[in-house]
């Protein structure tokens, strides 16, 4: 049976008015709640650890991150939630676009403690959290996956990537990459020396840390993953004409922004094994951390799993972001990207199912979660949500992504641990016995 969309709502103009001011307060509150530039770690935090590492005596890093006073946004933000129709679709929505905001101030006030995880976990999840209609947790599903993979090859047996393409190169190959799809709009792409990770994307720019080397399989990486999701998702919420909020990156779409991006390098084929392992690596080790594991002990399991030690210390350092070095304080949102990957791997797969193709566009035509798709999904035809003004090319026909998905699912009944490479060679002679033809 195939699914409709419910009956299109008519938003009158006085609703209007009241989704415009709610919306414009809640865009105007939310730019001093920055999560990642508050309690990100510079970089000579790590490059000390690493000397000291080296030279055989470890020492804990020591971050200095001060909490910043968002008394006043938490304020705001609570009589902003108090006002909001929560009855109507559009302003549920909004209320739960400013609840996470609140949830977000209230962790970045608690730096350091155990409130800031409790609060990160209200955001991003935990790796030991079950859902009601699954049987494992995410660590669980880490696990699996890191042993999936070890049945296929052993990770300490893959030949290494050189890294060897200098950042000001890499930068003038990734705008010749995305250009041809940003045909309305100009991202550029910079280096930024006092940059943590590797790369960052909004709408307006991609971010390169200038002392990084990159790979080939970067490249396509990158694009897939920061510019075709991060930064398009970014222009396509900031250019809808009546609802600012879909161009936020608010934090309770963080799961299926970043489950979408990964998902992207997937379908796409850009994402390698190593990649894969090292999103589920972060949710093991991210469990490990939170039972009380220090950043030594979480590093040196990355160590074991296979990564450099520069890769460890970063992933590491990822984990105890705003947290306590000493363990049992963590930020967790690096739990959400396996976790938002399979989420959104299963909601296109569902929306394929009963009939609702049509539905995929929605997710990039802002900042949205799964829920906001569906949600959000009766407004398209008023005009209250605009078309996505750019698609990644991989989700331009859903049709080539439901049969990769189709091929994927039918596999999946198949069971490698029942034969080995000689079974090939055993089965074709099998079968010519079994066959009784003789010429």
């Amino acid at each position: 049976m195939i699914a409709t969309d419910p009956p299109v709502l008519h938003p009158p103009a006085r609703e209007m008015e009241r989704f415009a001011e709610w919306d414009n307060a809640l865009a105007t509150v939310s730019r001093r709640i920055r999560v990642l530039s508050t309690i990100n770690w510079p970089a000579g935090l790590e490059s000390r650890f690493l000397e000291g590492w080296r030279a055989g005596a470890p020492r804990l890093p020591e971050p200095v991150t001060t909490a910043p006073s968002l008394a006043g946004e938490i304020a705001t933000l609570r009589e902003l939630m108090r006002r909001i129709d929560r009855g109507h679709p559009v302003g549920h929505w909004l209320y739960k676009t400013a609840w996470s905001y609140r949830v977000a101030a209230c962790m970045l006030e608690n730096i350091g403690t155990p409130e800031f995880t409790r609060c990160s976990s209200f955001l991003y999840g935990r790796p030991d959290q079950r859902y009601r209609s699954q049987d494992i947790t995410n660590a669980q599903s880490a696990e699996e996956m890191l042993a999936i993979t070890d049945d296929l090859i052993d990770a300490r047996r893959l030949p290494p990537v050189p890294a060897d393409i200098p950042a000001e190169t890499f930068a003038q190959r990734l705008r010749e990459r995305i250009d041809p799809v940003f045909t309305h709009h100009k991202v550029a792409v910079v280096l930024d020396a006092s940059l943590p990770s590797k790369a960052t994307a909004c709408s307006t720019r991609i971010k390169l840390r200038a002392s990084a080397m990159f790979s080939e399989r970067d490249l396509e990486q990158l694009a897939q993953h920061e510019a075709f999701i991060h930064t398009l998702t970014a222009l396509n919420g900031k250019s809808q004409p009546h609802l600012r909020t879909l161009g936020l990156g608010s934090p309770r779409t963080t799961r299926t922004q970043e489950g979408l991006a990964t998902f992207s390098e997937i379908i796409t084929g850009a994402i390698d094994i190593a990649r894969l392992r090292r999103v589920a690596l972060r949710v093991v080790m991210l469990k490990r951390a939170l039972e009380g594991a220090d950043f030594i002990e979480v590093f040196r399991g990355f160590l074991d799993a296979g990564q450099s030690e520069t890769e460890s210390c970063a992933s590491a350092a990822r984990l105890f972001r705003g947290g306590d070095p000493r363990g049992g304080v963590c930020f967790t949102k690096d739990g959400a990207y396996l976790e938002g990957l399979m989420l959104v791997h299963v909601f296109i797969r569902k929306l394929m199912q009963e009939g609702r193709s049509e539905l995929l566009s929605m997710l990039f035509a802002g900042r949205v979660t799964t829920a906001d798709v569906i949600t959000l999904a009766p407004f398209r035809q008023t005009g209250l949500i605009a078309p996505a003004v750019y698609l990644p090319p991989w989700a331009r026909d859903p049709q080539r992504v439901l049969a990769t998905l189709a091929f994927s699912a039918a596999t999946q009944r198949l069971r490698l641990d029942r034969l080995d490479s000689q079974r090939f060679v055993d089965y074709e002679d099998e079968a010519i016995e079994a066959s009784g033809f003789t010429p």
